[in-house]
């Protein structure tokens, strides 16, 4: 039986390592490349994950691994690793500090845990099956908003929101006390320790939400997609996440209002 809590020890030593590689390219001159869809990836990239996987396939050579940049490896494995090695490389590639490298570890496809490390920053959230989210090692907990009206809302990018989803995007502007943008996954670090109540995203891939399911719902908070079903490999990736039950549930009738779960 895998023991997740030194799941997450091999996991803080990797972001170690990791984060170490990102700092040293960081603020640098770098070549920026696009991929088919535009996106941008350095060096940077592709280096921190081959980092990553050689250091699972070592440690855990049974397991299966899905990443970003160097495809999927034995995704027919009971436990697979998912790896974002920069969340937000428009940030690291304009000298912007918010970027994170994202770490979740699955099985039977299920998250069991996630990690969100700002290698800039200085700051590390954790969440594992059963167990508090941490920040640094120290307990964080959601807001406990419960009223979309009263919510502080982020979304990364408005331009992603196009066809179906506009009206998402027009609601949230009515909606909600506060909506901003930008962020990519520390909107969800920002959400499990209170700073904002609502993260509503659409277009994401597994390694962008699979890896802060568990940091959110350790954080006493809930993560689905627009239908209100579980996150998993083969999700939509249009994702939501709220501080409470109460204000999700919110969220979810506002999406069936206004009929765009389906088609989005």
């Amino acid at each position: 039986m895998l023991n997740l809590q030194l799941a997450l020890d091999f996991a803080n030593r990797a972001a170690d390592g990791a984060g170490e590689i990102a700092r040293a390219h960081f603020r640098k001159s770098i070549e920026v490349e696009h991929k088919s869809d535009d996106s941008p990836v350095t060096v940077a990239d592709r280096t921190i994950e081959r980092f990553l996987r050689d250091r699972i396939e070592q440690v855990y050579p049974d397991h299966g691994i899905l990443g970003e940049e160097h495809g999927d490896l034995n995704l027919d494995r009971e436990f697979i690793w998912v790896v974002d090695p920069i969340d937000g490389t428009k940030s690291f590639v304009t000298g912007h500090p918010m970027f994170g490298g994202l770490i979740a570890l699955l099985k039977n496809g299920e998250p069991q845990l996630g990690q969100i490390d700002m290698p800039a920053m200085g700051e590390r959230w954790c969440g594992i099956k059963g167990k508090p989210t941490t920040l640094n090692r120290v307990p964080v907990r959601t807001s406990g908003c419960k009223d979309l009206a009263e919510s502080y809302a982020y979304t990364t990018d408005p331009m992603l929101f196009s066809g179906s989803a506009q009206p998402v995007l027009d609601m949230l502007r009515d909606r909600v006390r506060l909506l901003r943008f930008g962020g990519d996954c520390y909107n969800y670090a920002l959400l499990a320790s209170g700073y904002c109540d609502l993260v509503l995203e659409t277009g994401l891939q597994p390694y962008d939400y699979l890896p802060v399911v568990q940091i959110i719902r350790g954080a006493g908070g809930v993560i689905s997609d627009w239908h209100g079903h579980d996150l998993g490999i083969d999700s939509r990736g249009d994702v939501l996440a709220s501080a409470t039950p109460e204000l999700h549930a919110q969220m979810l009738k506002e999406l069936e209002r206004l009929h765009v779960t389906e088609a989005a």
